[in-house]
């Protein structure tokens, strides 16, 4: 079937009503600029949207558009809850001292929330406050409750829509945004999300196209959690609680860690960390004090004599079993030994920090 026969008959009557002189005029009186993908500036990220991607950018601010990887997304419900409204209070603010900008819709709730941290916190000129998407011209100011938002995030940050000046948001125009505000972030966070949410279908884009997901965990008695928790529970999303934790998302592999990571690396480590069942089994069995045989230990662990030899050899290289003249007992682990199994690398098995064993010696 021949697409573009019907494509015209569509657009066909709507020639007349074109005018881009008049949406040029526009832009240039408000301090825009119209960007196309020849145009330097055009963001490369849109590519990954293909044959989706816009056709061109009517952006209104003096700031250029960032880089991907400084981009994140902050989107959820429009009646959001005192909860919402804190939670992302804090995470705008906390990803915008990190360097971050914050990317959302313009909308009431979540959206408009986001916007006002970015621009309280942001003290930064050289680049934009935060970015809103539009699923209008950017000469309207939609929702009208939020026009003041609107002006100072025009000031400060950008402006940005596909459809030129004059343009009137329709429920399509808001779904069709959505793809651009998760081609753009390096993550989209769903702060808070009822069951059909439209974040919930900016959280999917996102994920079609390969960028991180995190979703905020709410009340199991708030339905303006609901979509959050789906994302969750289908597994779409990750947890995020604060701004260090998408920062972990969005930074590149080897960066210095952030959020649970750091937590994680920052807790002392434990004698179990990272041992099998069957290591754990033998650390469980071996004494502190006194010495055992590896007899006495196969029918403590309920292990055969060969996985015991193996698994306390994985141990003394750990630094948790040491062999002596009487037998096998537990060792606390020095500080020179990491937590978890040792790294043999990809050179090979690493060597016996004992001399090998002869014939007949007591295990």
């Amino acid at each position: 079937r021949d697409l573009l026969p019907d494509g015209l008959a569509r657009w066909s009557p709507r020639l007349r009503d074109l005018a881009p002189e008049r949406d040029l005029a526009t832009l240039h009186r408000l301090g825009g600029r119209l960007i196309v993908p020849e145009s330097e500036e055009w963001p490369s990220a849109l590519d990954d949207l293909q044959g989706a991607a816009p056709l061109s950018l009517w952006v209104r601010g003096r700031h250029p558009i960032p880089d991907l990887r400084e981009l994140v997304a902050l989107v959820g419900s429009r009646d959001s809850t005192p909860y919402g409204s804190s939670v992302t209070t804090d995470l705008a603010a906390g990803l915008t001292t990190q360097g971050f900008c914050i990317v959302s819709g313009g909308a009431y709730g979540i959206d408009a929330q986001a916007h006002r941290a970015a621009l309280a916190t942001s003290a930064v000129d050289e680049r934009p406050a935060t970015l809103a998407i539009l699923a209008c011209g950017v000469d309207r100011y939609y929702p009208a409750g939020n026009e003041e938002l609107q002006r100072g995030i025009a000031d400060r940050g950008l402006l940005i829509s596909e459809v030129p000046p004059g343009s009137s948001p329709t429920r399509w125009r808001f779904l069709q945004r959505n793809r651009l505000i998760a081609a753009l972030s390096a993550v989209t966070v769903v702060v808070e999300a009822r069951w059909r949410s439209g974040a919930l279908n900016t959280a999917h884009h996102a994920a079609g196209l390969g960028r991180a997901v995190g979703a905020v965990p709410g009340s199991v008695h708030s339905a303006n959690s609901a979509g959050c928790h789906r994302l969750l529970r289908d597994g779409s999303a990750v947890c995020v609680t604060d701004a260090a934790d998408i920062a972990e998302l969005a930074g590149p592999l080897g960066a210095v860690p952030f959020g649970d990571r750091a937590r994680e690396e920052a807790a002392p480590g434990r004698d179990q960390d990272g041992l099998t069942v069957p290591d754990l089994l033998l650390l469980d069995g071996l004494p502190v004090r006194s010495a055992t045989t590896v007899d006495k230990l196969s029918r403590v662990a309920g292990l055969a004599p060969r996985d015991v030899i193996s698994g306390l050899a994985r141990l003394e290289l750990a630094g948790l079993a040491q062999r002596t003249g009487d037998g096998w007992h537990r060792a606390k682990r020095s500080p020179a030994h990491p937590a978890g199994p040792p790294d043999t690398g990809s050179s090979g098995p690493p060597e016996r920090p004992n001399p090998p064993r002869h014939e007949g010696e007591l295990l």
